[in-house]
Formats: C-alpha cells, sequence, structure tokens
C-alpha cells in the first residue's frame, strides 16, 4: 500500500472520529483521557500549548491514497524544556556551551501530561511502522536544513511509551536508537498481594499493608476528616462555573506557591469539561460550608491519573486525603485497575504506590553529542537500576509485589 505523510500545525487538521478511533485500537479498546482529540484540541484552542507557548503543533498523520487515517500521533516543536517530566536541561547547557543551539527540538508527548498512553496510534502494523520511518526522516530532514521546518532541529524526544512504542522507535527500522531513557513513577495497582484479586474496599486495601503504614493512613484520614469537613465526587460534565473556577484558583494557588506560573488556564480545563466530562473527576473539599481544596483527576475504564490539587486554606493531612486516599476509594469503588499518582514524589510509597519505569526514547543528530549522552544514558540506566532495589525494599504492602521496574 502507498502511504503519504501530513505534517499538521492543529489537531483540528485531523478528524476527531478519526483520531479516537486509532486512539482505542492502540488503547485496547480504551479511549486514553489524555490522548483524546478533545483533550489536544483543547490544549490547543485555549492558547495552552501553542507555537506561542513554546509548543508548536507538528502533529504527523499517515494517510491512504485515497485519503483514510491509517496512522498518527502527538508531535511538538518545542523552544524550551517545560512541561515535559524527564528533563533534559543539561543537555542544553552542554549544546550552549559548545557554540550550538539545542532549541528548537522536537517532541513527541502529551503537553503538561506525564502519563503512559500510545503515541504511535496505527490501524495496522504497517501503518505504525511507516509513521515511525515517517518520523525518522523527518527528523534526519529537519537536523539538516531549515527548508522543511523553517528551522534545524537539534534532538527529538518520546516520552513515556508503551512497549510497542518502544520496538518502533528504539528498533533497527528507524535508525532513531541513540537510547532510551527511564524515570521511576509511583502508581496504586488494584491488586491484593495476597489473593490476586481487586479490593472489595478501602479497608481491604488497608489490611495488605504492614502494621506501621496502615496505623499511619488511619491517622491520616482522621485528622483530614474535621468536624464540618465534606468531601464531593463531581463528574466533569456536572461540574458548575463556580467549583470549576474555584479549582482553578487552587490550581494557581499551587504554582504559585512553588514561584512559577501555572501551564493551563481556565478556559482548558472548561472545555475539557464540556467536550469530554466523563473523563474528568474533580474532588473538593468543604469546611462548615465553605470551599477549602480541589483535586482533579482524568479518568478511564482502566486507569486513573492524578493530575492536580490546591487548597486555600492548610489542613492537616488534606492533601493525602483529596489526592490519594479518594482516589484510591473512588478506584476500588469503579474496578479501576491502576491509579497513576503523578510524576515523582517517594512519599507516595507509604500510601500503597509503588515504583514503576517509565521509558522514552531519544535521538541526538550532531556526532559530536551522541557518544557522551549514550555514555550518559548507561550510567543514568545503572543508577536507577540501583535506586529501584532500594525503593523496592521499602514497600508498604505486608507481601512485597513484583516490581516492574
Amino acid at each position: 500500500m502507498n502511504y503519504r505523510m501530513q505534517i499538521c500545525q492543529s489537531i483540528g487538521e485531523i478528524a476527531q472520529a478519526d483520531w479516537n478511533s486509532l486512539l482505542r485500537k492502540c488503547n485496547g479498546g480504551v479511549l486514553h483521557p489524555a490522548l483524546r482529540h478533545e483533550y489536544l484540541l483543547a490544549l490547543e484552542a485555549s492558547g495552552s500549548a501553542t507555537a506561542e507557548t513554546g509548543w508548536g503543533p507538528l502533529h504527523l498523520a499517515i494517510r491512504s491514497d485515497a485519503g483514510a487515517l491509517l496512522a498518527a500521533m502527538p508531535l511538538y516543536l518545542k523552544s524550551h524544556s517545560y512541561g515535559e517530566y524527564v528533563f533534559d536541561w543539561a543537555w542544553a547547557q552542554a549544546y550552549e556551551r559548545s557554540g550550538q543551539r539545542y532549541y528548537p527540538k522536537l517532541l513527541c508527548a502529551i503537553p503538561f501530561t506525564p502519563v503512559l498512553a500510545p503515541k504511535i496510534l496505527h490501524s495496522t502494523p504497517e501503518a505504525g511502522e511507516a509513521l515511525a520511518q515517517g518520523l525518522a526522516q523527518l527528523t534526519w530532514q529537519a537536523a539538516e536544513n531549515t527548508e522543511l521546518l523553517g528551522t534545524r532541529i537539534s534532538t527529538l524526544h518520546a516520552l513515556f511509551l508503551t512497549e510497542q512504542d518502544q520496538q518502533l522507535l528504539l528498533g533497527e527500522a528507524t535508525s532513531l536508537n541513540n537510547g532510551s531513557r527511564h524515570v521511576v513513577q509511583f502508581h496504586w495497582h488494584n491488586q491484593s498481594p495476597a489473593s490476586g484479586k481487586k479490593f472489595h474496599n478501602f479497608d481491604e486495601f488497608l489490611d495488605n499493608l504492614n502494621q506501621k503504614k496502615r496505623k499511619n493512613i488511619r491517622a491520616e484520614r482522621r485528622k483530614a476528616h474535621m468536624k464540618g469537613l465534606e468531601i464531593r465526587r463531581i463528574n466533569g460534565s456536572e461540574v458548575s462555573e463556580t467549583e470549576l473556577e474555584f479549582f482553578y484558583q487552587c490550581y494557581s494557588r499551587t504554582y504559585m506557591e512553588h514561584f512559577s506560573s501555572p501551564y493551563l488556564n481556565l478556559e482548558f480545563f472548561k472545555q475539557i469539561c464540556t467536550t469530554m466530562g466523563e473523563q474528568v473527576l474533580l474532588i473538593q473539599a468543604s469546611l462548615h460550608g465553605q470551599a477549602v481544596a480541589s483535586s482533579f483527576f482524568l479518568t478511564s475504564e482502566e486507569r486513573l491519573y492524578g493530575r492536580y490539587w490546591g487548597c486555600i486554606e492548610n489542613l492537616p493531612c488534606l492533601h493525602f486525603e483529596l489526592c490519594y486516599y479518594q482516589a484510591i476509594e473512588f478506584a476500588i469503588e469503579r474496578g479501576i485497575e491502576w491509579f497513576e499518582g503523578g510524576a515523582q514524589g517517594e512519599h507516595k510509597m507509604a500510601r500503597g504506590l509503588n515504583p514503576q519505569t517509565m521509558v522514552s526514547a531519544h535521538y541526538v543528530h550532531d556526532n559530536g553529542f551522541k557518544l557522551p549522552i549514550e555514555n550518559f544514558l548507561r550510567r543514568e540506566k545503572a543508577h536507577l537500576q540501583a535506586y529501584a532495589v532500594e525503593l523496592n525494599e521499602h514497600t508498604a504492602f505486608r507481601e512485597s509485589k513484583n516490581s516492574q521496574l
């Protein structure tokens, strides 16, 4: 079959139904909330992920001669490294010290969203291979001259890859095989280590923890549930404008407390609550009728994704309640298998989340940097393996799970 590749400067150039259909095929029939067409469109339409904010959309599509969408991927021309969660600042500094430009670079990822998701969406293995090869060709051409994208790029990065994506991007077919990079996240698995079955309720989950962790969690929940506290779980399509504006106030305050600015604006959250509200969960805490804290999640039939949190009053243990314990309860009630707790945070292990390895692929075009970066990746991987062994010695469960590191 003949294929033709299209470079799309907006996700809107690809039909929503076609994109989401490919997503389902590559994600076990499940519509991944953060890779839905609606989610990516909201990022662009709200002005959160655009060329002006350093996220120039360059989504790739493979079509048949008749125009049918056979494969697609999210791709961006990045002018910085913010909002990625796989940090390459040291690489950029090394380039600058050598007198070369590191930015712009190509990035295959979901903006501001470090979650496991298929990135090479395809209808057939052949179409997936064609897209991976098309990405390789685009990378080489854009690294050699300015004709294709109007600028040269230094590197290509593809983040938080599934095993299938790893095979496509790190295999010999593309020659984009400078190396893989590994980072650790902390995920909760809805499975009893003792029985191998899903938990029936939160108490059963606690019974699987060691005594100290179980006691600490119960103590934290008692502190959080002070007199007058009310916690509500609200489906995104049912969130009122007042509740969403309060959440955004909390979300913005969290960034300001860390001397930073929010990546996302209120319009983005309004759009996804409208267009994909069934996959949005907002949890709000009120004290004596006054809203004091809020947390925001994305959800599918099999995974819950913890994203954002904030408060206007620092109350004991409320962060743990709204970000972890309410999420775990929700997952148990819905039979959701995994809860991804977001980037970083060893403290999550004390609350029943365990380390998981997330893999990314990296291609460096400049020959002078290839070997140093490959050596760096080998050292980093060895360090992470030692780190993994140490982490697994401190699981909260009475019977350790088999780590996926």
